[in-house]
């Protein structure tokens, strides 16, 4: 049937997203589906899933493109208000909080693997870099986790006093230390080696290693001890 110039209260009942959720279940419905029955309603010329592919396309079809969309963004796009945009990027960092509470508990970090579910739902999307750190003990479970600065889009810079004072206060055994690329190129700057050996150096000094250095983009990830660096 061809849907175009039809409602959706005029769609087969089968194909209708809520509909077609309770019979067949949310797996069965399309990213733009899913994104009708958020928004609710399409415009006058144009029904929700119309418009739900629309916004995907302005995103190149990509999820993950989305996710970094802001409400200006989202409100840019003829048909949604800001009602419809905040309802999505409500869904969306759900989805962010979600995979963070999941990874936190993973209470033991057995490889980089882990840091990653950990880290990347919290880092991946920003438009500018932060640097976080793990604190672990000595069966390498997580005490706690701490963001130790905030930069621009090309670079932070950290005290390695803070990192220290704050693992000594935590009494922590070990650390992991993750910062973001947002320009999406994993690999390790200059500066991003210099700071992994100071860090490294200093935290011998206190008894406390330096276990990984994980570079989180929203694609893929870099770990300094996968790859022999550390």
């Amino acid at each position: 049937m061809d849907y175009e110039n039809l409602k959706i209260t005029q769609w087969a009942l089968e194909d209708r997203p809520r509909e077609k959720m309770m019979q067949k279940g949310l797996g069965s419905l399309s990213d733009a589906e899913l994104i009708a029955i958020l928004i609710g309603s399409g415009t006058r010329n144009e029904t929700a899933v119309s418009l739900g592919q629309r916004i995907l396309k302005t995103a190149d079809n990509n999820l993950n493109e989305l996710g970094k969309f802001t409400l200006t963004d989202f409100t840019a796009i003829k048909g949604i208000g800001e009602a419809k945009a905040i309802t999505i990027m409500a869904a969306i960092e759900l989805g962010r909080r979600r995979k963070r509470s999941e990874a936190l508990n993973r209470k033991q970090i057995t490889s980089s693997s882990d840091v990653i579910e950990v880290f990347q739902p919290l880092l991946a999307d920003l438009p500018h870099e932060e640097f976080w750190v793990l604190f672990l003990n000595r069966a390498n479970k997580i005490i706690d986790k701490q963001r130790i600065t905030q930069g621009g889009v090309t670079g932070t810079i950290f005290d390695v006093k803070l990192i220290l004072k704050a693992a000594i206060e935590r009494l922590a055994s070990s650390l992991i230390v993750c910062h973001n690329h947002p320009s999406g190129n994993k690999s390790p700057s200059e500066q991003d080696i210099q700071i992994t050996s100071k860090l490294k150096d200093a935290s011998r000094l206190f008894d406390i290693s330096l276990l990984d250095h994980v570079i989180v983009t929203d694609s893929v990830c870099y770990s300094f001890a996968d790859n022999g660096a550390l």
